[in-house]
């Protein structure tokens, strides 16, 4: 028996407290993703999360909602899958190891925790409007991926995740 191949995931991270811009970006690249028939994940709360949802949603798409508590009812309306995990910031590493790539739009430190896992674990970030980083003035090498606009974040995503190439955990390359 064959299995269909699994579907591309791809994570969005992003303020819970965003102004308006945020939120459009949000809702347009969950829409983008859906069209290209990308599995969205996220933390499946509000904000910048609900608005991404809820643009894959309404253009046909599926959610995943990795959630901080133990209440599937926490997740935003636009999650089709609510994950309860009920370890806090702690799911921030799961939502990110969940997507083959991830797309940063806004943010705060939560936001911040979660490009900080992704880029140390090799997970392409691509970054809309979110955070930056230098050290001694330079951009650090494997660093984010600018994007211009949600179109071309979305785009960039799915070619950073599919150039991936997933390393094996340090113990099992050990054997």
């Amino acid at each position: 028996m064959t299995l269909p191949p699994q579907p591309l995931v791809i994570a969005v991270i992003g303020g819970s407290n965003a102004d308006e811009e945020a939120l459009s970006l949000g809702y347009q690249v969950g829409a983008e993703l859906a069209k290209r028939g990308v599995v969205l994940v996220c933390g499946g709360l509000g904000g910048v999360m609900e608005a991404a949802c809820k643009g894959a949603r309404e253009h046909g798409g599926t959610t995943v909602g990795i959630l901080p508590g133990s209440d599937p009812s926490e997740a935003n309306p636009y999650v089709d899958i609510p994950i309860c995990t009920g370890i806090g910031y702690a799911r921030n590493v799961i939502v990110v190891k969940s997507g083959r790539a991830v797309i940063a739009i806004d943010g705060a430190f939560g936001t911040l925790s979660e490009i900080a896992h992704a880029l140390g674990d090799e997970i392409p970030v691509v970054g809309l409007k979110t955070w930056s980083f230098s050290v001694h003035g330079q951009q650090p090498v494997g660093a984010m991926i600018p994007a211009s606009g949600p179109v071309d974040a979305v785009e960039k995503a799915i070619a950073a995740a599919k150039r991936r190439v997933v390393k094996p955990p340090p113990l099992a390359r050990q054997s």
